[in-house]
């Protein structure tokens, strides 16, 4: 696996295995060997504040349901319970989780109790090996969160082990993306399928009432041969009596038959009404994915239709500034963040336009302290959010609003979504000309989740 497009610092465990290896070997070599108690005590599971903290986004996001989340973070945060968002929440509780104190160990005392069985079941591993696949067993089962938290914090995992669980949790997420066509497809179906089987159980039910009505009447004609028939027993010869008594059993049959019968038809429908109400779960939940995908497809086609727009406007007029960047002419904006592919072309369109490009990693390979001395002089701030690391995301926001800078987030680091982002600005400025500008919000944009 390659490493992920930020630095990973050294955990604490590492550091402290190492240590404690190094004074094990020091002992004096006429000693024995040091015990096995002696070797567990040296090892101990990794804290979450002890973490990288560019691994809490995936840990708080994976592990810990949006409910917990609302129990916990809010007692130690301003946060209103009620009223914060499910991305405010998200947030607070990664900066929990970085910052450690009272909060984070909160966080940690809640995913050990949630997930203690697998923290159990992880510990039997003894070495990188086993813990490995004991993972891989988990990622085919489908049992992630558990094995997750118990991978990350557990004795014998190395800066690798963990950095693969990471990536293979990240590509999970591209997965389910990817799957949201095919949901959709399946989601038509499946209201086709409901909508047939709604009409078979009611058919079922007209079937079973008339079944049902058949059988009283039949009843409360066979009880009344039989009373019939033991009144005229009484009063013929005995000669007649076992002619009577085959009778009335070959009734009984007949009526035990008919019980059976309706028996095995309403387990029918019961079944039936029970594929019905699962048919209906799913297809709720398909149709939830499905407006979360037509809600995406909308942003991409808004970043796409503006990309076209600026494309044609420059081959009609080749000799003048590109219309679609005209907000940027004559003004200095930094981008933080992004792909080295798309920042050259973005530099040379703003440059093209009238305007200054300053381009900077986000502390992949530039210092972080170029960052703040660059955004001071800097007329607009934009960053991708899939590709800014949460530290440079807080000293974008801190230094930002500390000089009154306007800044955005973009949603992916594409050419599209920056084009976008201006004509939504030069649309937004023209509009708002006489109106008095208010102080801006604080920001609340994650990580990963935009």
């Amino acid at each position: 696996m390659q490493a992920p497009p930020f630095r990973l610092a050294r955990p604490a465990d590492a550091r402290a295995n190492e240590s404690a290896g190094s004074r094990l070997r020091a002992a004096d070599a006429c000693c024995a060997g040091p015990s096995s108690a002696q070797l567990a005590g040296a090892r101990r599971r990794t804290r979450l504040a002890e973490l990288d903290s560019h691994m809490h986004c995936s840990i708080i996001g994976t592990c810990l349901t949006t409910h917990e989340l609302r129990k916990l973070v809010p007692r130690f945060t301003d946060l209103d319970r009620q009223r914060a968002t499910d991305l405010e929440i998200h947030h607070a509780a990664v900066e929990l989780a970085i910052a450690g104190g009272a909060g984070g160990k909160a966080l940690h005392k809640a995913l050990d109790e949630r997930y203690a069985g697998a923290i159990r079941r992880f510990d039997q591993a003894r070495d990188e090996a086993a813990l490995v696949a004991l993972w891989n067993e988990s990622l085919k089962n489908g049992d992630i969160p558990p094995a997750y938290w118990a991978l990350m914090t557990h004795p014998y995992a190395t800066m690798p082990v963990r950095q693969a669980a990471f990536g293979e949790l990240h590509m999970l997420s591209h997965l389910v993306g990817a799957a949201n066509r095919a949901d959709i497809r399946r989601l038509v179906a499946l209201e086709e399928e409901n909508a047939a089987l709604r009409d078979k159980v009611e058919r079922q039910q007209n079937r079973l009432h008339e079944i049902s009505t058949q059988r009283d009447a039949a009843i409360a004609q066979l009880t009344e041969q039989v009373v019939k028939l033991t009144a005229q027993a009484g009063r013929q010869p005995s000669a007649d009596t076992a002619s009577l008594v085959e009778e009335v059993k070959t009734l009984q049959d007949k009526l035990k038959e008919s019980e059976q019968r309706l028996a095995l038809h309403t387990s029918r429908r019961e079944a039936a009404e029970q594929r019905a109400l699962e048919d209906q779960g799913t297809a709720q939940a398909l149709r939830e994915s499905r407006d979360q995908a037509l809600a995406l497809l909308k942003v991409v086609q808004s970043e796409c239709y503006a990309l076209e727009r600026a494309t044609l406007e420059a081959l009609d007029q080749p000799d003048t500034r590109h219309a679609g960047l005209a907000g940027v002419e004559g003004k200095r904006v930094v981008y933080v963040g992004g792909r080295p592919g798309s920042n050259a072309a973005l530099k040379a369109l703003v440059g093209s336009a009238g305007g200054e490009l300053v381009v900077h990693d986000g502390g992949v390979e530039d210092r972080k302290g170029l960052l703040a001395a660059a955004l001071p002089g800097a007329d607009l701030v934009v960053f991708p959010v899939d590709c800014i690391d949460h530290d440079s995301m807080n000293m974008l926001k801190r230094v930002c609003e500390r000089h009154q800078v306007d800044y955005h987030p973009l949603r992916t680091a594409s050419v599209a979504s920056f084009i976008d982002l201006i004509a939504r600005l030069q649309t937004d400025r023209g509009a708002s000309q006489n109106v008095v500008p208010h102080a801006r919000p604080p920001s609340a944009f994650c990580l990963r989740h935009g």
